[in-house]
């Protein structure tokens, strides 16, 4: 069955590559169909691949092969909640060393675009906890560009005996 609600992604030619990449990379993800184009459109062909269904952490997609008119930018991410650094450090890995860009904060790109935030339990916690256990994490977190678990340790620790 297909879902009601779903987030809608578009590529400019490799959605199903992209499907493909997030289903072999992040638990409960998966690419479930697709649909090929039944007549020409301004960026393709009738019998071309038009659309991949697939979900991302068990989130619903729609990935769209719409051509180059609409790149991605930060305006739109997905946020993978990890529990360890290996955890941290193999999304990071996959995502970056598959052809993405690292950013700052713990946001880096995938290949197609796609912004990711790959953000450890721990920092969540501290920032939402507030006051000075917010204001340590969120300085560390700003120094670094894939997040250091033992960093915002550290920091925390800083801040209970300041």
């Amino acid at each position: 069955m297909r879902p009601k609600h779903r987030i809608c992604l578009w590529f400019d030619k490799e959605a199903l590559e992209g499907a493909n990449f997030y289903a072999e990379t992040f638990p409960d993800s998966a690419v479930t169909g697709m649909h090929w184009a039944p007549s020409d459109y301004p960026s393709g062909r009738e019998g071309d691949l038009l659309t991949v269904e697939f979900t991302v952490l068990g989130i619903p997609c729609l990935g769209l092969n719409g051509g180059p008119a609409f790149p991605h930018t930060e305006a739109f991410s997905f946020q993978i909640v990890t529990a360890d650094q290996d955890e941290t450090d193999r999304y990071w890995n996959a995502i970056v060393g598959s052809g993405g860009q690292e950013s700052a904060c713990g946001w880096c790109r995938d290949r197609w675009g796609i912004s990711w935030q790959v953000t450890p339990r721990i920092l969540i916690e501290s920032l939402a906890a507030g006051g000075q256990t917010a204001k340590a994490a969120f300085g560390a977190m700003m120094t670094m560009g894939k997040i250091d678990i033992a960093g915002i340790e550290a920091a925390l620790r800083q801040a209970q005996t300041s």
